[in-house]
C-alpha cells in the first residue's frame, strides 16, 4: 500500500485529474468562451489562435515518450498566456485545465516550433516590387530615400547565467540578452538575431552578425540601404548620422535620419507591451540564454505573424524625437572614403 501510495505522488498531476492513454487530452473548448476572455487572457483574438493551431497543429502532434498528449491548441494556448502575461499564473493552468509544470512544456514545444517558423516569417525580400514599396514607405515618414530597413539592438533581461559569467552583463549593469533588430516602416521584422550577450557593444554584434555578412556578400547588388545610429559604422549599405553637423543640410539629414531610425525603437516597445515576458516588469527570464534567446525569437515571430494578418502594429503613440547619442568617435582614416561620399551626395542631393 506504502508503495502504490509512492507511485501515485510521482505521477503529473495531469494523469490524476485527467487518466492515462494514448489520446490527446482537450481540456478546454475555445468555443465555450468569450472573444474577450480569449483576448484578456492570452492576448490575441480567437481568429489568431486559430490561424496559429492551423500553422502549428503538425509539429505540436509530433509522436513523444510520453503516455498522453496535450492538444496543439491548449499548448499554444498555455504558451500564449505565459509569452503575454509574463508568469506562469496558477489560474492561467486552471483555465485550460493544466498544471503550472505542464504550463512549462508547452511554453517549450511551442516556443520551438514558432523559432523554426522564424525563416519564413522574419526575412528581409529579394522582390524588386516589395523593395521599391519598402522605400517608399520609408520616404513617407521623413523623407529619407532608398531605405530598406532599420537596424538597432535591444537588451531582453534575463537572470544570471553563471555567477562567473560575466559576458551578459550589459552597460546598465543588469544580465540581458542583446538582440539586433531590423525592421521596415509598418515594424515588420526583417531581420531578428536573439542571441548574442548582452555585454557586447552595439558595433560587437554588428561585427560578428549574420546582417554584416550578408550585405557585404550581396553589397554589389544593394540598391539601397539600412539606417544605423551612431554606434554603427558608416557603410555603402548603411548610412549613419553626420556625428558633426555643420551645415543646415546635414542637420536635416541627422533630423530625417533620426525620425525614421526610432522605428525600430518603436517597433521593440511594441513588442514587449504585447510580450511582458520580455518588459522586465514580471522580472527577467528564468531560463538559460540559450532558452531566452528562442523565446525572444518566438515572440518576434508572432508579431511578425499578427502584423501579416492584419492586427495593429503599435502600441504605443509616437514619440518626440531624440536627441542623438554621441557614439565612440570615429577617425575619418578608418571611414569607408566610398561610403562617405555616398552620404555627402545623399545629403546634398535630397537635403540642401
Amino acid at each position: 500500500m506504502f508503495q502504490m501510495a509512492i507511485s501515485i505522488a510521482v505521477l503529473d498531476c495531469d494523469l490524476l485529474l485527467y487518466g492515462r492513454g494514448h489520446r490527446t487530452l482537450d481540456r478546454f473548448d475555445i468555443e465555450t468562451v468569450s472573444d474577450d476572455f480569449l483576448l484578456g487572457t492570452f492576448g490575441f483574438p480567437r481568429e489568431f489562435i486559430y490561424y496559429l493551431v492551423e500553422m502549428l497543429s503538425e509539429t505540436l502532434s509530433r509522436p513523444t515518450q510520453r503516455s498522453r498528449a496535450i492538444s496543439p491548441e491548449v499548448q499554444i494556448l498555455a504558451a500564449l498566456g505565459f509569452y503575454t502575461s509574463g508568469s506562469f499564473q496558477t489560474r492561467m493552468g486552471d483555465a485550460i485545465g493544466i498544471s503550472q509544470a505542464s504550463m512549462s512544456r508547452c511554453v517549450t514545444s511551442v516556443t520551438k516550433a514558432l523559432v523554426e517558423k522564424a525563416s519564413e516569417f522574419i526575412v528581409m525580400s529579394r522582390d524588386e516590387a516589395t523593395i521599391q514599396q519598402i522605400k517608399e514607405e520609408f520616404y513617407r515618414v521623413a523623407g529619407m530615400p532608398n531605405v530598406l530597413g532599420v537596424v538597432d539592438c535591444v537588451q531582453v533581461a534575463i537572470k544570471a547565467p553563471n555567477a562567473e559569467d560575466l559576458s551578459y552583463v550589459n552597460g546598465k549593469g543588469f544580465h540581458s540578452i542583446s538582440c539586433q533588430l531590423v525592421c521596415d516602416s509598418r515594424g515588420l521584422l526583417l531581420s531578428a538575431e536573439t542571441n548574442w550577450p548582452g555585454g557586447l557593444e552595439d558595433m560587437q554584434v554588428f561585427q560578428q552578425s549574420a546582417l554584416l555578412r550578408t550585405f557585404e556578400e550581396e553589397e554589389k547588388n544593394q540598391a539601397g540601404w539600412l539606417l544605423g545610429d551612431c554606434a554603427y559604422p558608416l557603410k555603402k549599405w548603411l548610412m549613419t548620422p553626420v556625428q558633426y553637423p555643420e551645415t543646415p543640410a546635414e542637420y536635416r539629414y541627422n533630423i530625417s535620419h533620426t525620425a525614421t531610425h526610432e522605428i525600430v525603437d518603436r517597433a521593440f516597445r511594441a513588442i514587449q507591451t504585447r510580450f511582458r515576458c520580455l518588459d522586465g516588469s514580471k522580472g527577467c527570464l528564468q531560463y538559460s540564454p540559450e532558452k531566452c534567446a528562442q523565446i525572444i525569437l518566438a515572440c518576434c515571430v508572432l508579431h511578425n505573424v499578427s502584423l501579416q494578418t492584419g492586427l495593429d502594429a503599435w502600441t504605443f503613440a509616437r514619440t518626440e524625437i531624440q536627441e542623438q547619442p554621441e557614439g565612440p568617435s570615429r577617425q575619418m582614416e578608418s571611414v569607408d572614403s566610398e561610403a562617405f561620399r555616398i552620404r555627402q551626395e545623399l545629403i546634398l542631393s535630397h537635403f540642401s
